[in-house]
């Protein structure tokens, strides 16, 4: 063999092994999700709308804070469901008008109104937002604050977008109750109407889940803390024991900044999903849902250029790498590829049920990543620009912060 013929073999071999470096990471990535990331794909095993709840006993009081801003055109159904719950005991609800321009606060009066239930509601303008609190938790502090008259035993936290069924909370405090916990939470069910939504929203899930493994929430003994914002159920003795909303009062991500901020206490915490409970907030472009997501993804990643350069290398190998190499010259890159994206799919296949899409939408995953990958990358150019954690006309995100 010639010296030429030499050089020319030892150039090809770097090339085949790389991609079948590659291969077999991304296909052993899904094998370890599938296997070992607390089966956060089967979502059957926490749907809170086919568990059983036994009635209690005796209904602890519960009163539910939402935190308003600008939200006219969700109020009105948010409010109505919130006062026609078949709750068994004493219940009311503290509406914080978050300085609303819009008319917020007048349309959900009027609600009440028409329902006959003016006495179970009460309207509290919120104060100036002040220095190191976030818009959200500081709504929610002024609610709190205002509920304490009542005593209440659990506070019940829910967005003003959001409409939920008859007997949501008494599902919710039935399993405060039977298990102990101190925080439950519902991630209730996104709009998946338009074509935006049904390309990016059952991914959300699909991956808000696997940041935040449902199984690894409940186990006492994990670190994972997690809850979703729009529906959570606190004990008003967990709230006291970590010393108020105050304890978190500048995290962008409030939800799991609070579950967090309760397990590590001590306390036990449960996050579960419902199809009842739905939120009336729609996407109907790309770039709105690209917002939604720019808005925290830096946060999540705590601002730092490290920890991004190795999310979006981790979201190539992960998800897009299994497509690209399916156009590989070699056998082995290929198959290896294929079973990694069909391994992918398979476990998306689940979420897209959820949603109620045909199945197909299970193997765009990767083209979803990709779109995920550039709002992650949106949201660190924002945040260095000074315009971080975008929400109601607010920056709460700020480089200088």
């Amino acid at each position: 063999m010639t010296v030429a013929a030499r050089c020319a073999l030892n150039a090809k071999w770097p090339v085949p092994f790389t991609l079948l470096a590659f291969a077999s990471i991304s296909l052993a990535i899904w094998l370890y999700l599938a296997f070992a990331r607390g089966a956060f794909w089967r979502l059957r095993a926490f749907d809170d709308d086919t568990a059983k709840h036994e009635p209690l006993s005796a209904w602890p009081c519960v009163v539910a804070v939402v935190p308003a801003r600008n939200e006219a055109a969700t109020i009105r159904q948010a409010v109505a469901g919130l006062l026609q719950q078949n709750y068994p005991a004493e219940f009311s609800v503290v509406l914080v008008d978050d300085h609303s321009e819009d008319g917020t606060a007048q349309i959900a009066q009027r609600v009440a109104h028409e329902l006959g239930a003016e006495s179970r509601i009460n309207i509290h303008s919120a104060a100036p937002l002040p220095a190191g609190w976030t818009g959200k938790l500081w709504a929610l502090q002024e609610g709190v604050s205002y509920a304490d008259t009542a005593t209440p035993a659990y506070y019940w936290f829910t967005d003003a977008d959001i409409v939920h069924a008859p007997d949501t909370l008494k599902r919710l405090v039935a399993r405060a109750v039977r298990d102990k916990l101190d925080l439950a939470s519902l991630m209730v069910l996104l709009q998946a109407k338009s074509l935006p939504e049904h390309a990016l929203i059952p991914a959300f899930l699909f991956f808000f889940l696997k940041l935040y493994p449902p199984r690894r929430i409940a186990n006492p003994k994990a670190r994972t803390a997690g809850a979703a914002g729009g529906c959570i159920l606190l004990r008003s003795e967990a709230l006291q024991r970590i010393g108020g909303l105050a304890a978190i009062r500048n995290e962008v991500i409030d939800d799991c900044a609070l579950a967090r901020a309760v397990k590590h206490s001590g306390g036990k915490i449960w996050m579960g999903l419902t199809r009842a409970s739905i939120s009336l907030r729609a996407y109907g472009t790309f770039g709105e849902i690209r917002d939604m997501v720019a808005r925290t993804a830096f946060t999540q990643l705590r601002y730092s250029a490290p920890l991004l350069l190795g999310t979006l290398l981790a979201m190539f190998l992960t998800y897009l790498a299994s497509v690209a190499l399916l156009f590989a010259h070699h056998p082995a890159p290929r198959i290896l590829a294929a079973c990694a994206w069909l391994l992918m799919s398979l476990l998306y296949l689940p979420t897209i049920r959820f949603y109620r899409l045909p199945p197909a939408w299970a193997l765009t995953l990767p083209l979803s990543a990709l779109f995920y990958s550039y709002a992650t990358f949106l949201s660190a150019a924002r945040f260095w620009l000074g315009r971080g954690g975008q929400w109601k006309g607010r920056a709460q995100a700020s480089r200088v912060a």
